[in-house]
């Protein structure tokens, strides 16, 4: 196997980081065979997709009746699987292109770093409003208009542990890979897709994986919500869950949760097991591992004569054409004037389209303001009560959740054969809507003489454990071979190896963990502390609580009042503690020679 140092920077090789990894066996009818059940995937997917695309364009139905009946499931599949794929797919943009200015530029990461730790904790609920106003009006009359503001919703709870991720993998490249990138004179497209994607990919597929569990975990809030007077819901597991729950129907609840359980294990052997097999291509060592996942998805795959022929007559001519076109041209003679005098133009659209995002800001914070100015006494002592209960609940959550999962995800992610279980039964566990577990735990608690108060912890546990569970997972996993071989052959402890190897290898995926897992955790308030339950409202002291209530009584100003206090308590644990540990997480405990 070639050293993993030089093929990052190698497009030769069969384990070469490009990201085209499809290739086709022999040209006998046998090798045929393997297309048909890709063909069959994609004219299923074509059919499901036109028919969306009909309801989708047609009249409003924002109350549309959700039927209990179990026949209707595999409809509700379908549009709740569209809309969390969409919403994927936009935060999978949005995530490369954050992630690549916050890690490249040094004046944009100072603010849109806190930024995105402040937004991935404003719960969706407090998006909704604005969200949905904004897509109906784009879209007055249709479906669609509701259909995207769901979508937009349910990537407000995707896209944060993403692009963090990605931010600190780049943030991690190794320098002397770096060097070398710059010794080959490579553009920085070739370092974006030959070097800095390839070394983010391992993280970046796991916290796919927990983005879409969250999307399955917010989607009882983001396809059925009361905003003010109007009672909007749309066709979608979730909303048939949250009806099952305001009804106490216990069989329809197992119905729809079996239904989800079905959807989250295909979606796992179709997509996830493929790309977990693939991502370990780039796997920084030196010494190939003996033990590595595999897919038999991936396997079909890359025997497909379609997509060799796809990749071969698109897509390499595609990534051709993208590198020249980003390559550098050391020879092409342009002085530096011609340069500056290029790029004077796009200079000032650049200043005056950050003038008019300045002034839209400074507008949207005085209207706030004006807002704000308006709450009583009352409203002010809720908050700030909610707020200091939340915090405690959220830093004990994260406090139980370390104690189990970094043991767990290391023992996981060191033995693919066991992680090839493990993971489909975490995704399966993490995807779950807490709240359509609600009806049973507070059974439970209040049977036991408990409350809400403590149910409200295991809620908040239920939705934000998995996000340290799976960036361990894959710190472990990316743990490189030949350092494990070496602590074998000096006989290292197993206390020194977890000192002196395994936390230092995984602790930018675990604070990258604990990041996502606290802003996880302040968004699941907003279902942990107010739950709505056979007809009646169950809430504790929370900012969480003050948030649905406040949108159930569509006030606005309590509405932003919570969400600045939350924004400001994220804004300062950001600056006192998550900041500083991702500088010691990209300088420390950087994996280099």
């Amino acid at each position: 196997m070639p050293n993993a140092r030089t093929s990052a920077l190698n497009s030769s090789g069969n384990r070469s980081p490009r990201l085209a990894p499809w290739s086709a066996s022999g040209g006998s009818i046998a090798s045929w065979l393997h297309d048909l059940p890709i063909l069959a995937g994609g004219l299923g997917l074509l059919y499901g997709l036109v028919a969306l695309s009909r309801y989708w364009s047609g009249a409003v139905n924002g109350q549309a009746e959700i039927h209990l009946n179990p026949g209707a499931l595999p409809g509700y599949a379908l549009h709740s699987v569209t809309r969390i794929m969409l919403a994927y797919v936009l935060s999978l943009a949005v995530t490369l292109v954050y992630a690549y200015v916050a890690a490249h530029n040094r004046r944009a990461e100072r603010f849109m770093i806190p930024l995105l730790d402040t937004l991935q904790s404003i719960p969706v609920l407090s998006f909704l409003p604005s969200v949905m106003v904004s897509m109906v009006a784009l879209f007055p009359g249709r479906q669609l208009g509701i259909e995207l503001g769901s979508i937009v919703l349910i990537f407000t709870g995707q896209v944060w542990n993403m692009a963090f991720s990605v931010y600190s993998s780049m943030k991690s490249v190794p320098n002397d890979l770096l060097e070398a990138s710059e010794a080959y004179g490579l553009s920085w497209w070739q370092k974006l897709v030959q070097l800095e994607l390839p070394y983010s990919m391992i993280g970046l597929v796991w916290n796919s994986m927990m983005s879409v569990a969250g999307g399955w975990f917010f989607l009882m809030a983001c396809e059925m919500f009361v905003l003010g007077n109007h009672d909007l819901r749309l066709p979608g597991l979730g909303s048939y869950l949250q009806t099952a729950a305001n009804a106490g129907d216990m069989r329809a609840i197992l119905w729809g949760v079996s239904a989800m359980i079905g959807v989250i294990v295909l979606m796992d052997q179709l997509i996830w097991r493929p790309a977990i097999a693939w991502s370990q291509k780039f796997k920084f060592e030196q010494v190939e591992a003996t033990q590595v996942p595999r897919s038999p998805i991936l396997d079909l795959l890359r025997r497909s004569r379609i997509i060799a022929r796809a990749d071969r007559r698109l897509l390499t001519p595609a990534r051709q054409a993208l590198i020249l076109h980003f390559s550098r041209d050391r020879e092409s003679g342009q002085n530096a004037s011609a340069t500056r005098a290029a790029t004077r133009p796009i200079t000032w659209v650049g200043r005056a389209v950050g003038a008019l995002a300045l002034g839209g800001i400074a507008y949207a914070v005085w209207k706030m303001f004006v807002a704000l100015a308006t709450l009583s006494r009352v409203d002010l002592l809720a908050i700030f009560r909610g707020a200091g209960a939340t915090f405690l609940r959220v830093e004990f959550s994260l406090l139980l959740a370390a104690l189990w999962t970094i043991p767990a995800g290391v023992f996981i992610g060191t033995r693919p054969r066991i992680a090839a279980v493990a993971q489909p039964i975490a995704q399966v566990t993490a995807s779950i809507p807490a709240t359509a577990l609600f009806p049973i735990v507070l059974l439970l608690l209040i049977r036991a003489g408990g409350g809400l108060g403590i149910a409200s912890i295991i809620l908040l546990l239920l939705g934000t454990q998995w996000y340290v569970l799976f960036n361990v997972i894959a710190g472990a996993s990316a743990l490189p071979t030949d350092l494990k071989e070496v602590c074998d052959v000096f006989g290292i402890g197993r206390l020194e190896r977890w000192r002196k190897f395994i936390l230092p290898g995984i602790f930018p995926f675990m604070i990258t963990g604990f990041i996502t897992a606290s802003g996880g955790a302040w968004n699941a308030s907003i279902v942990a502390e107010y739950v709505h339950f056979r007809g009646q409202t169950f809430s504790t002291v929370g900012l969480g609580a003050v948030i649905s209530g406040a949108t159930d009584a569509g006030k606005v100003a309590v509405l932003l009042g919570a969400t600045a206090v939350m924004a400001a308590m994220v804004v300062t644990l950001n600056r006192l503690v998550w900041r500083r540990l991702y500088f010691l997480a990209s300088t420390r405990f950087k994996l280099e020679a």
